[in-house]
């Protein structure tokens, strides 16, 4: 182990936000040790903006609670951790950790249970990468490390601590983290990384739970670089572990989409993960909406039941939760509104809320070179920088348009029609005209029926007689007693 000044490593305490500081003070205050440890330490290093920090400390969860009272909460049964709140922000407090003394591991090897408490030095063994196991004191103003990771971070090598295929049993999601952190902090991996970083590797991922694999992909969603981290998931079969259905190619429409999302990240707007799980499930979108309509479903009912279908074969890798099902879903149906909008809703239209999404989506395959937008992501793009005459124009002018477009095809249907045609049945029958004057035009429309006549007695009655036509003679109710019958 060798002991740093934080000065000499570029770590300042006015680099720290308070809530950390208050955290750390507080545990020492109460007679424990307490570091500032793994991503925030690295990144303050690297001159990176960190976007959390966590807290190590040799005080179980439970003295920790007692510490900060209610602003604590304990989570976790495999790994239980202190959640301690500090204003708004949140700090994860962990024990030192102990080598288990009774390995509770699956089949794999994959550690179930880990809740042995110990040292630092050991605490440090049990640490993944070495470049997440620097111990920094703010306060003392030193740095612990025990694997000269300082080294690693000047040579931007990313190395696992202990034997690699060891580390991936015992947790096969940090082949995702070396992914993750290769990509965003463009470290090189080390060649004994390399070596068992394999296909058949990557098979320990199923044993990992579907949600904790939605929470990691949404890590490689939000890094901000995404669009380099993406052909590393196919280069080293990660892809094929994470997405059902979904061909291990990079379309100009995802690369697009990874490269919008890295650029919003870094201007610091915000973006809903579940929108590249959209993007990402389009194609098998599409193609389970074309079985369907070769079924001859309806439309609508083939877009339902093709997003289910996808989203629960997704499922199978991935759970999505309920609300991002939702909002994939709005955004794929806005798809078609949002192409052949009519002209009355298009002011509603422009409001919906998922209006922004769907519109983002469709002028980012427009971009890519799907010809079946139509050229309408442009056209809704032009119309939310005009005013609000500018926009009774292009509504109008759009209206047009479409009358023109809809009479050509009219045309062209009965110029060419169609040598197949098939009479599909309406599901909702057509109700009755509403209005006098349409009730007449449709009965002067429809053929003279044939005078029926009918015999009675031997002489002949025609239909129109009188006596055929029966007349409802309103009742006068003031006149009916109610009541029980005597």
């Amino acid at each position: 182990m060798q002991t740093l000044h934080a000065s000499k490593c570029g770590l300042s305490t006015a680099q720290l936000p308070s809530y950390i500081l208050d955290v750390i003070d507080a545990l020492t205050k109460a007679g424990f040790e307490a570091y500032i440890v793994g991503g925030g330490v690295r990144d303050l290093m690297l001159g990176l903006n960190p976007k959390d920090f966590d807290a190590v400390t040799n005080a179980t969860p439970a003295q920790v609670k007692e510490v900060f009272g209610r602003r604590c909460r304990i989570i976790g049964r495999r790994f239980e951790l202190a959640h301690v709140y500090s204003g708004r922000e949140l700090v994860e407090v962990a024990t030192f950790r102990a080598p288990p003394k009774k390995a509770v591991t699956s089949a794999s090897g994959m550690i179930l249970r880990d809740n042995n408490w110990g040292t630092i030095e050991q605490d440090f063994a049990r640490r993944d990468f070495s470049i997440n196991a620097m111990y920094y004191q703010p306060r003392k103003g030193i740095v612990l490390d025990f694997c000269h990771a300082i080294d690693d971070i000047k040579n931007k090598t990313l190395r696992l601590l202990g034997d690699p295929t060891l580390r991936f049993e015992e947790d096969p999601v940090r082949m995702l983290r070396t992914l993750r952190f290769a990509a965003k902090l463009n470290f090189s991996i080390a060649p004994d990384i390399l070596e068992v970083f394999t296909p058949e590797m990557t098979q320990l991922l199923r044993d990992i739970s579907p949600h904790r694999l939605y929470d990691e992909s949404q890590k490689l969603f939000t890094m901000g670089h995404l669009n380099r981290v993406l052909p590393m998931l196919i280069d080293f079969d990660i892809w094929r572990q994470l997405f059902a259905d979904i061909d291990p190619k990079i379309s100009t429409f995802i690369e697009r989409a990874a490269i919008n999302t890295d650029q919003r990240i870094q201007i610091g707007k915000t973006i809903n993960p579940a929108f590249f799980y959209a993007v990402l499930l389009w194609k098998p979108f599409l193609e389970r909406c074309e079985f369907y309509l070769n079924k001859g479903m309806v439309a609508a009912e083939a877009r339902a039941q093709a997003g289910l279908d996808v989203l629960k074969r997704q499922a199978t890798r991935t759970i999505i939760p309920r609300f991002a099902e939702t909002f994939i879903r709005e955004v794929w149906e806005m798809q078609t509104r949002l192409l052949s909008p009519k002209p009355q809703q298009i002011q509603a239209l422009s409001t919906h809320a998922r209006f922004r999404a769907g519109f983002d989506f469709l002028l980012l395959r427009e971009k890519s070179g799907d010809h079946s937008t139509q050229g309408m992501g442009t056209w809704w793009d032009a119309y939310q920088l005009m005013s609000t005459d500018e926009k009774e124009r292009a509504i109008s002018q759009y209206n047009r348009q479409r009358a023109k477009s809809r009479r050509k095809a009219h045309t062209d249907d009965v110029l060419e029609p169609k040598s197949v045609s098939v009479d599909i049945e309406p599901l909702v029958q057509e109700t009755a005209p509403r209005s006098r004057r349409e009730r007449e035009r449709k009965d002067r429309s429809r053929p003279e029926r044939p005078v029926q006549m009918v015999t009675s007695g031997g002489s002949e009655i025609r239909a129109d007689h009188p006596i055929l036509k029966r007349k409802r003679v309103k009742r006068d109710l003031n006149q009916v007693v109610f009541g029980p019958t005597q």
